[in-house]
């Protein structure tokens, strides 16, 4: 006995597996990904923030020579988590005076907070991103090892 399929119902059944592996929220926020890092669904993250405070710091540490002083930069964020499974409670960002070699984003799942690190010319474009709108913090985590982690506007209509 054989069984006839409609073409729409193949279509369909066809197409399932697909429609299971669902884009991560602001997924249009995402730069192309040329290299194919991104492999497999991502655990995702995302956070509308909600607040922000501003720490510059400064430090000698006196048991070295010379005695370095230094200034850190530190912009601190909490927010609100939009997806289900977000645990993220705050966002801790550095900024690196060279921004040769920044550390990757790292997730401190005990404490619950996102570390990111960006160069000091960026830290002018942070705040003005901060003081002008609804900013989003992202995290994904890809089976492979990627890490993608930005800070974001939603779409803004052109005046």
């Amino acid at each position: 006995m054989s069984v006839r399929i409609p073409g729409a119902a193949l279509a369909l059944a066809l197409c399932l597996p697909l429609a299971a592996f669902a884009a991560p929220m602001h997924s249009q926020f995402l730069p192309p990904d040329d290299a194919g890092l991104r492999q497999g669904e991502p655990e995702q993250q995302l956070l509308q923030v909600t607040e922000y405070s501003v720490v510059l710091g400064n430090q000698r540490q006196s048991n070295q020579q010379p005695i370095p002083i230094t200034t850190p930069s530190i912009v601190r964020l909490k927010g609100k988590p939009l997806n289900k499974g977000a645990q993220i409670s705050q966002v801790v960002i550095s900024f690196d005076a060279e921004g040769k070699s920044l550390k990757k984003p790292v997730y401190d799942e005990k404490s619950r907070v996102l570390s990111l690190y960006y160069p000091q010319a960026s830290y002018p474009r942070l705040l003005d991103l901060l003081r002008n709108g609804t900013v989003y913090v992202q995290f994904l985590s890809y089976g492979n090892g990627h890490i993608w982690a930005d800070l974001h506007t939603g779409a803004v209509r052109a005046r």
